[in-house]
């Protein structure tokens, strides 16, 4: 794929981003904060391409030019619409403006309708996954750490909760998610986000609180986690290194993908699973400052376990499929 192709994706994918007009300036600031992390790879400067889509420099008409010349595949025009979908789809169920946005995109690209509604179902689906299903395939946590009496209810005994077994899982989530930034498929960097906020409701869970998205997700805010940014951290690493879409020719399992790949899911999971493992510990007491302060911390712990852990890492990214993928995130 060339410089240009890649460029015109990405500028694609932050305008699905900025596409509904209601992002919060936290979240701005992180896809700044992202494009600024990433902007040393060779040929894609892209805190200018952010700005240019700020500014309305850029549009869908002015990147399909470029993803529709002669020397454009229909599989970078097929990846870069399913991008598009996963930006939109990646803090939950798509707004009607991102829909119209999402059906301007599809037009612009000549992409078939059908296959599309095809990759538009699949994304949607793991968006709107319920958050009571398992997380991963765990390693025998007991049922003594996901069931619980809400904690809401007056003069409600706290729950027992085996905080090692909990660890495993957090741990076991951490690696799962690590395994799926080192495969190409869009859809399975997609599925890091719904994974991340069901540990998030499991932990709440474990110790009596019943979790709606809506607080799952104001809570990775509070942390400093934003879920559309997120995902374009992860989708432009893959993308620029080669290894997101079919183009890069399947996975190539080993060293060369976690060259590719900074470890980022494996780190964040970690440390949003035992930031959360805190705050409901203690009783949803403690304040925005010190969850931030907190992700920060354990973010540093979760980069040094990281090399220790690859190996598993690996292992696990050799057992999944994008069907073991969907049907993981849907509980299955």
């Amino acid at each position: 794929m060339t410089e240009s192709q890649t460029q015109a994706i990405v500028s694609l994918s932050l305008l699905a981003a900025f596409a509904d007009g209601d992002k919060h300036e936290r979240e701005r600031a992180e896809i700044k904060r992202i494009a600024e992390g990433l902007s040393r790879a060779d040929g894609v400067h892209l805190p200018t391409l952010v700005q240019d889509v700020l500014m309305k420099r850029v549009t869908v008409a002015s990147v399909a030019e470029t993803l529709n010349s002669p020397q454009a595949s229909h599989e970078a025009r097929q990846l870069a619409y399913e991008m598009v979908v996963c930006v939109c789809d990646a803090d939950g169920e798509q707004s009607p403006v991102e829909r119209t946005f999402l059906a301007g995109v599809r037009s612009a690209l000549g992409l078939d309708p059908a296959q599309a509604k095809t990759f538009d179902d699949a994304a949607e689906s793991l968006a709107a996954a319920p958050m009571a299903a398992a997380v991963v395939p765990s390693a025998g946590v007991p049922a003594s750490v996901v069931v619980a009496a809400p904690a809401s209810q007056p003069g409600g005994a706290r729950p027992q909760v085996d905080e090692t077994e909990l660890e495993k899982a957090i741990l076991d989530a951490a690696i799962t998610n690590g395994a799926l930034e080192l495969l190409p498929e869009t859809l399975s960097t997609m599925a890091i986000i719904p994974l991340q906020m069901r540990l998030v409701y499991r932990i709440g869970q474990a110790y009596g609180y019943e979790l709606d998205r809506g607080h799952i997700k104001d809570f990775l805010a509070t942390a400093g986690v934003g879920l559309t940014s997120q995902y374009l951290e992860q989708a432009g690493r893959k993308l620029i290194g080669g290894l997101l879409g079919k183009m890069a020719g399947g996975l190539m399992r080993g060293v060369g993908n976690q060259a590719v790949s900074s470890g980022m899911s494996f780190v964040a999971t970690y440390a949003l699973g035992h930031v959360a493992q805190r705050y409901y510990a203690g009783g949803r007491t403690l304040s925005a400052q010190t969850l931030k302060a907190a992700y920060a911390s354990i973010t540093d712990e979760g980069k040094n376990l990281q090399a220790r852990y690859l190996p598993a890492i690996r292992e696990k990214a050799g057992t999944l499929d994008i069907g073991k993928v969907m049907a993981m995130v849907r509980g299955r």
